[in-house]
């Protein structure tokens, strides 16, 4: 016994001596990538081992190499990649009009040679370009530049609320020049680990600084003039709501403020309520809900910035895939504050034919620089009431161009260039003051008709006199000034040509009540040259098709769906009653084909032939009860 007692302590000793010499190993190593499998368990500790290779992915976007866990689809989600492209384009030219104005050139990768040739071209502007240039220039220095990857004292201070991986981050430190630091914050222990080590695999961490906290804290911390962020960007699973009232506020004057919303069906009048409790404004079914969510989205924005003596004012708006984006400047002033509720607008639409009607919150009174909104008159038409609404113009094409030149000019610069280029083409195409539209379809099909093709309808519309544009948010929308009875007679003058059947029509349906009227416009269907945009003439790339099976948000955890999805099953389903217990039930009461003489089951009916009961003149509720008298004459006495 003695010997084995030793063996068994020297066993163990030499075992505690192995842990510490291996911890002691351990230290002096550098840091590998963090557990996936402890990183969803909320552990993962920076000196465990690094798991197997085929428990990680790799992916390559832009100039970014991000590593997450393949398990795990939360990280990363590809279709993404054109929000993450746009973004990138947007916040250079935000850069570049920023560090222009301080005398600072930003350098974009592959825009070099082309800037000489545009410069060639153009020898006017060259000759009044230099001259600035010059003034504040003593002999022997260089104009200063900023470039990508590099540190700008005066440049850009970026903030990512919600980074993930820290891929949108990464990109920003990797592709976007002018950029003093970069916040990729994020409440998650584990994504915060997974981006650290991220950051160092870009070695990007002069620029990109991880940060665990809760985004709105975070915000709130910087507040203060000095200490406010020049660029953030918002990109949660979801609604925005909760962080909207903290980043209006974290902003710089003039400052740009990024916000994607996904939840697309509160946005698009599925629930009302929910729309209304989360931004202000109620969504409506309609065949322009992406429109209307851009909208509401900048609406909720505008709210929150006027509870601070700020507005403000869109650059570019997108409807794209499966959600919206925004990209806002923020400014301070209290005379627009107080002009705009004139900015805003509630929506009458027809239950019927779907005609809308806008009006606005207030309008601007005219004289003293002072603005003064009064309270607009309402709409006498009875219709369906919706909003409010941005009513503005929900982009600024000079900036949209800007963009526009700079993607084009260099295509290499994205994977998604073509349908960037594509979209915001559309984008300077569409009707800056004209709110929402209609659709071919929705139009044919109130009234029943074959449908009128694209150019037929837009060349109706500019014979008679007025502007007609598409809309990036939808493929077959018509965006006009024209008002809903002309658009109605367009539609009864084609009707003409191909007719329906009016004795299949309802007397109370719309398409009965519209076709009855005889059109006071007669249209030209006759297809017109300007009808066809350049969009389209040049098959631009403008409304991409679903990239791939199963595509849309990714969940949440897709770790603990299974189990989700396994604890619901049957959940709404109402356990079998008891035949014996339920004929009982129907007993109870009384039947009406017997009262009326017109029974003939007889005593094989399940309902009562005899007189009622008292028992049967109760609730249903009380009905189903036991026979126990006692106890159903305690229930029954608590009900009362």
């Amino acid at each position: 016994m003695s010997l084995g007692r030793a063996v068994l302590w020297l066993n163990l000793t030499l075992r505690s001596a192995r842990r510490i010499s291996r911890a002691q190993f351990m230290e002096g190593q550098p840091q590998g990538l963090p557990n996936p499998g402890a990183m969803e368990n909320g552990g993962g500790s920076r000196g465990e081992e690094r798991p197997p290779a085929a428990q990680e992915t790799i992916v390559t976007e832009g100039a970014a190499k991000i590593v997450f866990p393949s398990a795990n689809e939360v990280f990363y989600n590809p279709v993404q990649e054109f929000n993450r492209d746009l973004t990138c384009a947007v916040i250079t030219e935000f850069a570049r009009i920023q560090l222009g104005a301080k005398g600072i050139q930003i350098k974009v990768p592959g825009e070099e040679d082309i800037q000489k040739v545009v410069v060639d071209l153009s020898e006017q502007e060259k000759d009044k370009v230099e001259p600035k240039e010059d003034e504040n220039l003593v002999p022997g220095d260089k104009p200063r530049t900023a470039a990508v990857g590099e540190i700008c004292e005066e440049g850009l201070r970026v903030l990512e609320g919600l980074a993930a991986s820290g891929l949108r981050s990464i990109r920003f430190a990797r592709e976007v020049p002018g950029l003093q630091s970069v916040i990729a914050n994020d409440a998650s222990a584990r994504a915060v680990d997974l981006m650290r080590c991220n950051v160092k695999l870009n070695d990007v961490a002069h620029l990109v600084q991880p940060s665990q906290a809760d985004a709105r804290m975070l915000m709130y911390q910087h507040q203060k003039v000095s200490e406010r962020f020049d660029v953030i960007d918002l990109d949660p699973y979801g609604s925005p709501a909760p962080f909207l009232d903290a980043a209006v506020q974290a902003v710089s004057e003039g400052g740009l403020l990024c916000v994607t919303c996904t939840d697309m069906a509160v946005l698009g009048g599925n629930s009302g309520e929910t729309c209304y409790s989360k931004y202000g404004s109620m969504a409506l079914k309609s065949r322009a809900c992406h429109e209307m969510a851009l909208r509401i989205v900048l609406h909720s924005l505008d709210l929150h910035a006027n509870c601070y003596q700020r507005f403000v004012v869109p650059l570019l708006s997108i409807s794209a895939d499966f959600y919206v984006r925004v990209f806002v400047r923020v400014f301070t002033g209290q005379a627009h504050v107080k002009a705009s509720a004139s900015k805003q607008a509630l929506v009458f639409q027809c239950v019927g034919c779907g005609a809308f009607h806008l009006q606005r919150l207030g309008k601007r009174g005219s004289g003293a620089p002072g603005v003064r909104v009064a309270p607009a008159h309402l709409c006498p038409v009875c219709l369906q009431l919706g909003g409010p609404i941005w009513a503005e113009p929900i982009h600024d094409l000079d900036f949209v161009g800007r963009v526009l030149e700079a993607v084009s000019a260099n295509p290499c610069r994205f994977h998604t260039s073509e349908r960037i280029q594509g979209v915001l083409s559309v984008v300077t195409e569409e009707l800056p003051d004209v709110p929402l539209y209609y659709t071919l379809d929705q139009l044919s099909s109130t009234i029943h008709c074959n449908t009128p093709s694209l150019l037929q309808l837009r060349s109706a519309l500019l014979h008679a006199g007025f502007r007609v544009s598409l809309s990036h948010a939808c493929r077959n929308a018509v965006k006009t000034d024209a008002p809903a009875e002309a658009l109605w007679d367009i539609m009864r003058c084609w009707e003409k040509e191909c007719p329906v059947k009016r004795e299949r029509l309802s007397e109370t349906s719309p398409a009965f009540r519209i076709l009855g009227a005889e059109p006071r416009l007669q249209a030209n269907f006759t297809i017109r040259e300007d009808a066809n945009p350049s969009s389209r003439q040049r098959g631009l790339k403008r409304f991409q098709v679903n990239p791939e099976a199963n595509w849309g948000p990714r969940p949440r955890n897709a770790g603990k769906a299974e189990e989700r999805r396994r604890l619901r099953q049957n959940k709404r389903k109402e356990l079998a009653e008891d035949p014996a217990r339920q004929a009982a039930r129907l007993k109870m009461f009384p039947c009406k084909r017997f009262k009326e003489g017109t029974c003939d089951r007889g005593d094989q009916c399940c309902y009562s032939h005899g007189q009622p009961t008292p028992e049967a003149s109760a609730t249903p509720a009380d009905s189903a009860e036991t026979s126990d008298q006692s106890s159903c004459g305690v229930r029954q006495g608590v009900a009362l």
